[in-house]
This record gives C-alpha cells, structure tokens and sequence, in this order.
C-alpha cells in the first residue's frame, strides 16, 4: 500500500489515549505525563536487542512523540473470535516473558514510579516490584503476524512491577479471567482455570511466584476500582467515559468473581 509521508491517518487509540495518527511509517502520539518514563523504556528495550516493541525516534514539530510503526494484525472491538485461540494466548505469554527478561537489567530507574496511591486504596499484595511492566497487554496493545504476538505497543501504563503483576494483567486480558457476565464472547466455552494454567506455563512463572496469582488478581481488581476512579475525576476524556459506561461496577463483578474461583483457580495452576 502506497501511503503519502505527509498525510495522517488516525489510528484506535484504546480507550484513553486520542489524537494517535499514522504518519508513513511512524505513528505520533500526545505527549503525556507518563511519557518521560516510557521513553526510558523504549530507549532500553532497543538498546537490549528487544525485537516486539516500537522505536522511540524523537518528537515532532507539534510536540507529539515518533515511534516507529508496527506492521500486523490488531483486534478491534468487538474482539474477533481469534483472541479466544489458545495458541495465540501461548504466543503473548512467550512475548511477554521476553519483554520482562529484556527489562530486568534496566531495573527500577530513578524515579520510576506507578504515581500516588489514590485515597482508601488498599496495600498491593504480592511481590515486590524489581523492574517496570507494561501492564496493560490487552488485544488491542498486541500485534500478530501469521497468528503468533510479534509485538506490544502502548506502553503508557509502564509502572513498577513484578512478574506476578504482569501475569495478573496477562490473565485478566487473555486468559478470560473476568466476571462471566462481562466476559467477552471470544471466551465462550472455555474453561479460564486451564486457560490459565496454559499461558501461565508457557509464560514459564515459577512455583513461588504462582501461589500469588490469585491473591494478587483479587488486590488488582480491588485496588483498580479506587484507581480508575481517581483518573476518572482527576483526568476526565476517556477515563470518564469508561467510569460513566460502568467500568467500576464490572470490576467490582471480577473480583467478587475471583474471590468466589479462587480454589479453583490456584488449583489449576499449582
């Protein structure tokens, strides 16, 4: 396809981020608060030899940052069936592990930070974070060539973390591991416990780090409710828009659901 290096093509920005545009064979996005940190990470995984990530190569005229484009195959929504596949929910796993190998070196940078804790949030439980994670590997954050995950962009939620929160996050998104009634219907039929214990495996997680999976799925859950409703008043834009369409409801339901599976769940993957 012939693209003209001058036009811009607006490209989904998920639910938050808005004026991300296709420009060539770079896409521009927003400047943000977050965007110090991710640089530092994008700059990182570069220097690493990290194949599954966008380049960082400055910022434009207009102030927006130039990541270079990543070329495949991205859900939409309503998520296609194939985000159900198991193989290609293996295939995220593997991504993932070798983006948190590549990030351990870089560890917990000066000032690295997830932001304040908003009020009457409880403790996070689980490990302690020893590098920063990108969190937010959802279908749309994914790119595929010939069925297998080559890729994950949007980095803005990059904060400090453990290998058991970027699994929680892993579950959550690719794992089906969300309340029934708002479980997208590309997981019809399947069964989440063994689904998980497959991306957990292929992820390659250690017996100590698994024990936390559940307790910390049911920390992330109730500690995101406080969370996103703090960006939803402090931010507005899409934060507001997912609070309004009741976000904070269907995370309540996920983790009434997982404290309801939580044998279930931990006995699948021990």
């Amino acid at each position: 396809m012939h693209l003209d290096p001058s036009e811009e093509i607006p490209l989904a920005g998920g639910d938050v981020t808005e004026g991300v545009v296709r420009v060539g064979d770079t896409v521009r996005r927003p400047i943000g608060e977050h965007s110090d940190q991710v640089h530092v990470v994008l700059r990182h995984l570069e220097a690493s030899g990290f194949d599954g990530a966008p380049r960082l190569l400055g910022v434009d005229d207009r102030g927006r940052e130039i990541l270079t484009f990543v070329d495949g195959e991205v859900a939409g929504r309503p998520w296609p069936s194939w985000v159900g596949d198991l193989e290609r929910g293996r295939s995220v796993a593997r991504l993932l592990r070798r983006l948190d190998d590549a990030m351990l070196d870089l560890g917990l940078p000066d000032g690295a930070t997830a932001g304040p804790r908003p009020e009457g949030s409880p403790e996070p439980v689980g490990p302690a974070p020893t590098f920063l994670g990108h969190r937010d590997i959802t279908p749309e954050n994914t790119v595929f060539r010939d069925g297998a995950a080559v890729a994950l962009i949007d980095f803005d939620l990059t904060r400090p973390s453990s290998r058991v929160d970027e699994v929680v996050n892993l579950l959550q998104w690719w794992g089906g591991w969300q309340a029934p009634e708002d479980r997208d219907p590309a997981f019809d039929g399947v069964d989440v416990a063994r689904r998980g214990r497959a991306l957990v495996d292929a992820y390659g997680l250690d017996a100590a780090d698994r024990a936390w999976l559940v307790p910390a799925s049911i920390s992330t859950a109730e500690r995101s409710w406080f969370s996103m409703r703090d960006r939803a008043g402090r931010l507005g834009g899409g934060w507001a828009r997912m609070w309004d369409d009741g976000v904070g409801d269907a995370i309540r339901r996920r983790e009434l659901w997982l404290r309801g599976a939580a044998e279930t769940l931990g006995s699948a993957l021990a």
